[in-house]
């Protein structure tokens, strides 16, 4: 196993996982402005172990497959608490149509690379896009608070609800692409 630098990165993404839940709970009253700032930068390690081995070619196959290990992780615990916080049928049902499209396409992968077709079920651009929304969107809601004015955790519900239904138009898309695939046999 060799450890690059986006390795790392991502490595360094996992344990701030953890990091999120206990800040979350912490008992400050700067506890969300510090959640936020931890979720923010597991982000930002997302795309920059992506830059980092697109640009100086550190690709390895562990990083291949951690990295969307990570991402589910963090989403998943973040979405996990952030529903905690906040138990709504309305943000408990857009965080389960998150994760249970996580978890498919990850499945659907999975098996389309048995079936030695895993270059049908690549990130396309929709996904990067969803990606990028539903960042924001659990940004703003583990901030929650109002910032200048702004009511930073209803936009936080909206953003989730357009990443919820961008999480399924790019499923349809995966499951779309794999259909052939899947339909033999």
């Amino acid at each position: 196993m060799r450890l690059t630098i986006p390795t790392l990165l991502t490595l360094f993404r996992i344990v701030l996982i953890p990091v999120l839940a206990l800040v979350f709970y912490w008992k400050s009253p700067w506890s969300n402005i510090v959640a936020t700032a931890v979720f923010v930068l597991g982000a930002l390690t997302d795309w920059l172990d992506g830059w980092v081995a697109r640009r100086y070619d550190m690709y390895s196959a562990f990083g291949a497959f951690l990295d969307p290990v990570a991402d589910k992780l963090a989403v998943t615990v973040a979405l996990f608490i952030v529903v905690q916080a906040h138990p709504t049928a309305w943000m408990a049902l857009l965080s389960a149509v998150i994760v249970g499209r996580e978890i498919t396409i990850s499945a659907l992968r999975e098996w389309m690379a048995q079936m030695g077709a895993h270059g049908l079920v690549k990130v396309a651009g929709l996904g990067k896009i969803k990606t990028i929304v539903q960042m924001v969107a659990i940004s703003c809601l583990i901030f929650h608070e109002p910032l200048l004015g702004l009511p930073i955790f209803k936009i936080g519900e909206w953003l989730l609800a357009v990443a919820a239904a961008l999480t399924l138009w790019s499923g349809a898309d995966y499951l779309r692409a794999a259909w052939p695939t899947m339909s033999k046999g």
